[in-house]
């Protein structure tokens, strides 16, 4: 196998563009270097400098390259196009001018991010599946035509493809040369999933993932109570990968099976993270991950 690690602004408590509770950008690029990842994604639009030359400049600097980053939107719905191209269109030549290889496409939740409180049916119908379909065919092919990117999935919780057999339906749906998936370790086993099994079952689809892990007895809480996802984050849902109900000797067995070649990310969702909290994190997975032979 042939993994390249990296992070993302997820791991240090970075969800929003702007948001008073995060890490001022040049502290995250910092600890990055210091936590010893040479990879990372951008994370949300306007985080990080959105002039090409300066964050050029300030990755150069640091011996930081990108892998990619996310656009995020309803694409099921009928009014979602305007949105998810005016980000895909902001986006793109950013990740064209770095030498990135992927967009990360995920469908907005259907609960409030920050409340958790509903905002749209769990449920899709069969016509809202098949325009969720369609927008991500036409972002894949614009990314790949305009902007030399690959497409990847990322099957999220309280999305529409959350679940295996939403999942595998959705795969089956899309053309392999087109739409790739990405597999979220942490979100696939908070669904109730095997990332393993599914991994070895579907790795011809998935060029990248995300690495992180599902504390189980808040897991528990979470399903007893019907806790939404928000919050769920908030109660320190996902834990480092080598404290978790994901087995990660098990699943790095299975990329050298399968001789896996790609990213893995390491996103483990948190916010909000006092400044303090995301390095010691950050340098005690990377070097779990050297240890267990993951790169």
């Amino acid at each position: 196998m042939n993994v390249t690690i990296g992070t993302a602004p997820d791991s240090w408590g970075v969800r929003f563009p702007d948001d008073p509770r995060q890490m001022p950008w040049q502290r995250f690029l910092d600890e990055v270097t210091e936590a010893g990842y040479k990879w990372i994604e951008l994370g949300p639009h306007g985080y990080l400098p959105t002039a090409l030359s300066v964050l050029r400049d300030e990755l150069d600097k640091r011996g930081l390259k990108v892998s990619g980053s996310f656009i995020q939107g309803d694409l099921a719905g009928p009014a979602g196009w305007s949105k998810l191209e005016r980000e895909l269109r902001g986006l793109g030549p950013t990740l064209k001018g770095l030498g990135a290889s992927f967009l990360v496409l995920i469908e907005d939740m259907y609960t409030d991010h920050l409340t958790g409180a509903p905002l749209a049916p769990v449920h899709l119908d069969t016509a809202g599946f098949q325009r969720l379909v369609d927008t991500t065919r036409r972002i894949a092919e614009i990314a790949r035509i305009d902007y030399g990117l690959t497409l990847v999935f990322h099957s999220h919780a309280e999305t529409h493809v959350q679940y295996e057999d939403q999942i595998e339906a959705f795969l089956d749906a899309t053309e392999p040369e087109l739409v790739s998936l990405l597999l979220d370790t942490g979100h696939h086993a908070y669904s109730g999933g095997d990332p393993v099994a599914f991994m070895r079952r579907r790795h011809s689809r998935i060029p990248y993932l995300h690495l992180k892990n599902v504390d189980s007895e808040v897991r528990a809480k979470v399903a007893a109570e019907n806790i939404p996802f928000a919050k769920a984050v908030a109660m320190d849902m996902f834990v480092e990968p080598s404290r978790g109900a994901v087995d990660f000797t098990a699943f790095r067995d299975a990329l050298r099976d399968i001789n896996y070649v790609g990213y893995a990310i390491v996103e483990q969702d948190m916010f909000p993270a006092p400044f303090d909290k995301p390095l010691p994190i950050a340098k005690r997975t990377r070097e779990y991950l050297r240890e267990i032979g993951m790169g």
